[in-house]
């Protein structure tokens, strides 16, 4: 008595194809903007810095050592972290450059 019979309403049983597809698509724009985009941005800087290490450069490594490159090869880096004390780091272990330092002198 106190509940009104509730109607089925008739709608299309699977909508359009727009209205399907759209928030997937909306969702995958979202992720590509917000997370790869960027992700890609700093992969290419990263690169970037790796590639122009050279020596007399300030730099700190992914385990937290700070030194001065000493020597760069194809892959690696020598790194100077205390006197006499050098050690070869791989060059995609290097977080950042925080001082670069004056070109290696041709004698």
């Amino acid at each position: 008595m106190l509940i009104s019979p509730a109607y089925a309403q008739s709608t299309a049983a699977g909508g359009s194809l727009f209205e399907l597809l759209f928030p997937l698509v909306m969702v995958f724009a979202i992720i590509y903007f917000m997370i790869l985009r960027p992700q890609q941005k700093r992969q290419r800087e990263h690169a970037n810095m790796v590639e122009a290490l050279r020596r007399g450069d300030t730099v700190v490594t992914q385990g937290g050592l700070v030194g001065k490159v000493a020597k760069v090869a194809e892959d690696e880096i020598e790194v100077d972290i205390a006197e006499n004390t050098r050690v070869s780091v791989i060059k995609s272990m290097i977080i950042s450059v925080r001082a670069k330092g004056e070109p290696a002198k041709k004698s």
